[in-house]
């Protein structure tokens, strides 16, 4: 056989088999698919919730990032959030009549391993210092927690973990200021209020929380003391005000010395209207003013 032909009878075979395999496969569709897992492995997805602070029409801050915080950790990476946190400071700063809550979030898979009561409170209060550390007051913050378990961490690390409450101070009254004490931790001080003009203190189920935990504390611990301190505003006499804050942590420690607690381990001081939380040319002012606050020593 010639080479001519040899060579239209190898071209003969391979179109031949070049059409049968495009008759088969492209156009019956009769050729096995390429093996693939009939369970494949699933990819994590996380999901970075971005950060937003409101205050009705006034201030609308937003951030594609979020805190960072290491699982069971407290200290925050705000690096992603510092524009927007620092932009609340400077809001804050040109409104001193705002009151902030600040919400600590956790999950009961975190270990908390601070003195805080939960991991939530001690990332609140964290980010509270970070805000009186650029100068604003403390008493402009309020710090709560809330347990989350449907938190989500990708690689040991909780993005989120914090949120924001900013609300007016106008219209507080002694009521809402002593519901708004909540008992956190003993070493956390406690302010008591008081109605103008009385030596009543307004009860509260978290302030005799704290009654309650002190007491234990102290039995536990015969070295320690709780200092009970009068305030008052500065309506009337400044005399006379001195001689009402001293009446009114007598009479806190009374109603200690009745629930249990040594009156060897309570001692009071009376600052009258000399240490002032607030500024007394307002009513709510005034009112924040009118405490006894209870600390450890």
């Amino acid at each position: 056989m010639s080479n001519n032909n040899t060579l239209w009878w190898a071209a003969l075979v391979a179109w031949m088999a070049g059409a049968t395999w495009w008759h088969v496969c492209k156009v019956k569709l009769l050729c096995d698919a390429p093996m693939v897992s009939a369970n494949p492995a699933p990819t994590e997805t996380f999901e970075v919730v971005p950060l937003h602070i409101k205050d009705g029409t006034s201030l609308d801050l937003h951030s594609p990032g979020n805190f960072g915080f290491a699982k069971s950790g407290f200290e925050a990476n705000v690096s992603a959030v510092k524009v927007q946190i620092d932009s609340l400071s400077a809001y804050l700063k040109a409104n001193p009549n705002k009151k902030v809550t600040i919400t600590g979030y956790y999950s009961s898979e975190e270990t908390n391993a601070t003195s805080w009561l939960n991991l939530g409170i001690a990332r609140a209060e964290g980010i509270k210092r970070y805000f009186v550390a650029n100068g604003l007051p403390a008493d402009a913050f309020t710090t709560v927690s809330e347990l989350q378990d449907g938190i989500q961490f990708s690689m040991d690390s909780l993005k989120g973990g914090i949120g924001f409450a900013i609300a007016d101070l106008a219209g507080v009254t002694e009521k809402t200021l002593a519901e708004g004490q909540k008992y956190e931790s003993i070493f956390k001080p406690l302010d008591i209020y008081f109605s103008t003009g009385s030596s009543e203190y307004i009860r509260t189920s978290d302030n005799a929380k704290f009654i309650q935990e002190a007491k234990q504390f102290l039995a536990e611990h015969r070295d320690k003391k709780l200092l009970l301190t009068g305030h008052t505003d500065n309506v009337g006499n400044e005399a006379a005000n001195a001689l009402l804050s001293g009446k009114r942590a007598d009479y806190v420690k009374r109603q200690l010395i009745a629930a249990g607690l040594p009156e060897s381990q309570l001692s009071t001081d009376a600052k009258g209207q000399n240490a002032p939380r607030e500024s007394n040319d307002t009513k709510e002012g005034r009112a924040a003013n009118r405490r006894v606050t209870i600390v450890v020593q």
